[in-house]
């Protein structure tokens, strides 16, 4: 499977506006949750983080977002961040079988930010991103070739 973004939904309360998007990745949950939950994760494909303090009420700065405070933390699921300026940020992983899962988001701001293109672009990158560590090698042990001689103390 390789990902696919779902149409992006927006509502708009008075000032406030709230983006939906669904979005179907190509890795498990365990896979996807470094992406949305660890600085190197979020730097990869959405924005550079200069703080986040993984728990709840910890303190976050997304660098084009802003800074503020981690407002749900399940670690393997849920992670959301609030901050001034930037609004409410929420990544909700849920599983989507064993080898894909699903990202429900969720943006609520007020004023002019980050429209809906801005983020199917971040969210492209991130199914590329997620893409690409299917690539990566897995060690496998194998049988060597040719007869090792035993550790000190092994027996034969």
């Amino acid at each position: 499977m390789s990902g696919s973004i779902a149409q992006g939904t927006s509502q708009t309360h008075g000032n406030t506006h709230i983006l939906h998007f669904l979005v179907r990745l190509p890795r498990p949950m365990e896979d996807v949750w470094p992406a949305v939950a660890t600085p190197e994760g979020l730097g990869a494909w959405c924005t550079a983080v200069d703080v986040l303090q993984p728990r709840l009420d910890g303190a976050v700065t997304l660098r084009d977002l802003g800074s503020g405070r981690v407002t749900a933390w399940d670690v393997d699921r849920v992670a959301e961040y609030t901050v001034e300026g930037g609004g409410r940020i929420r990544f909700h992983l849920e599983r989507g079988g064993e080898r894909e899962s699903a990202l429900r988001f969720t943006h609520e701001f007020q004023g002019e930010a980050a429209s809906e293109a801005d983020w199917r672009n971040r969210f492209e990158r991130l199914i590329e991103v997620l893409e690409s560590a299917q690539g990566l090698a897995v060690p496998q042990l194998h049988e060597p070739s040719e007869p090792s001689e035993p550790l000190p103390g092994q027996f034969t």
